[in-house]
């Protein structure tokens, strides 16, 4: 006997992906947008807003393929478009932004499978991060069409031109890194006049150095968390002084330290940074100039850490934080490790001296650890009525606001 029984009605999400939020950031749009008409108004104002961005061209191919599976009317299917906004700063922000709206779109329709609707290669990253969660049945890529006249060719070159010289996003790679280049090799060259010295080895070393220097900053975020770090409130305390205060103590004993070791390492092995580099007695010389590096900044070093640290903790118990505790832990653990560094550096320089003080060192230093990590972690127990924890004091208000927000799209 045939079998008759019809085909399981399936819910499909139609999923549109704007990877660097323009939406949001030329129409002011919260995102996730979920519904048909929310999409079509939202579409409209980023069509209006910019006639020439690509991400409205994706909003109305998702709209059209909702209005044709809606109007198939040989299956029984149950369809919902979304369109989610990840952020401009790209990367690691951008995935989770957009997974956690693709999960807030899930909450809402139980969807069986997805449509994924895109305007590039890029959004498409996002794809291993949609699987897990719910099948990727198809995917649409939306490639605008241009002229191929040259005219078009000329007027788009001489656009994305304009973006590049104007956009701070852009012309910092693409205008401010050669500037500073072709600056340092200027300055280079005018000193090339006066004293004598090989200005093609110096181009490279100060060429690398920026390029490395910008390539960190980038890698780490360090602008991003230099910037948040100073537009805290609490840095126009009385504690934020105090924490800013102990920073900059402790960044200047550090540095005096590396300043004595490289001044003593330049004095005594007077080894010229020179290509091609001499590597074999590079080799036999690095040892002792690690060994006399840890040496002779180990012990300001250590101490512009303690102080930077004790600065923290201090301003941390001003602002009743319960951080202060394991802040003072490390305080502790800190200080104990000169004696670990400076064995260290007695073992480098002299390979025969007994290795018996290092390996007690760290074993009490171990020991240490624990017992400041257990003593920080009772005392934090017992006085948690009086130092609060303000990372969830923190995280509160952004809670109300989300519930605010998810009841207001409700």
């Amino acid at each position: 006997m045939a079998n008759t029984e019809e085909p399981k009605a399936e819910r499909l999400l139609i999923l549109c992906v704007d990877r660097d939020n323009d939406i949001g950031r030329k129409t002011n749009t919260p995102t996730p947008i979920v519904g048909r008409k929310d999409n079509l108004d939202s579409a409209l104002k980023l069509i209006l807003a910019d006639p020439e961005e690509a991400d409205a061209n994706t909003m109305f191919e998702a709209l059209r393929i909702y209005d044709n599976l809606q109007q198939d009317r040989t299956t029984k299917d149950v369809y919902e478009i979304a369109t989610i906004a990840g952020s401009e700063l790209g990367g690691v922000s951008a995935d989770r932004k957009l997974v956690s709206e693709l999960t807030d779109v899930l909450k809402r329709f139980k969807a069986d499978g997805l449509i994924l609707v895109t305007d590039g290669f890029s959004d498409e990253d996002i794809i291993p991060l949609v699987q897990s969660r719910v099948p990727v049945t198809s995917v649409r890529r939306v490639v605008v069409k241009h002229s191929e006249s040259i005219e078009e060719t000329a007027a788009i070159f001489s656009r994305y031109w304009k973006m590049i010289m104007e956009d701070p996003r852009y012309s910092r790679i693409a205008l401010g890194l050669p500037g500073v280049l072709l600056i340092s090799i200027g300055i280079l060259v005018y000193l090339g006049t006066f004293i004598r010295f090989d200005i093609y080895t110096w181009t490279a070393i100060v060429g690398l150095i920026i390029i490395g220097g910008y390539l960190l900053e980038k890698g780490y975020g360090l602008d991003r968390k230099i910037s948040a770090a100073f537009s805290r409130p609490y840095h126009y305390t009385i504690s934020g002084l105090v924490i800013n205060f102990s920073l900059i103590a402790g960044f200047l004993l550090a540095g005096v330290g590396f300043y004595q070791s490289w001044t003593y390492i330049s004095t005594n092995f007077r080894f010229d940074f020179q290509f091609p580099i001499d590597i074999s007695r590079f080799m036999d010389i690095l040892p002792q100039i690690i060994g006399r590096t840890i040496e002779k900044s180990s012990t300001l070093v250590v101490v512009g850490v303690c102080v930077s640290l004790a600065g923290r903790s201090v301003g941390y118990l001003l602002d009743r934080d319960s951080r202060f505790w394991r802040t003072t832990a490390l305080v502790i653990v800190a200080a104990w490790s000169w004696t670990i560094l400076n064995e260290v550096s007695l073992v480098i320089l002299n390979p025969a001296w007994p290795t018996g003080g290092l390996i007690a060192s760290t074993i009490v230093g171990i020991i240490v650890i624990v017992a400041a990590g257990l003593s920080t972690h009772f005392l934090g127990r017992r006085f948690q009525h009086i130092l609060k924890d303000r990372v969830d004091e923190e995280k509160e208000p952004e809670k109300n606001r989300e519930n605010s927000l998810d009841l207001s799209r409700n």
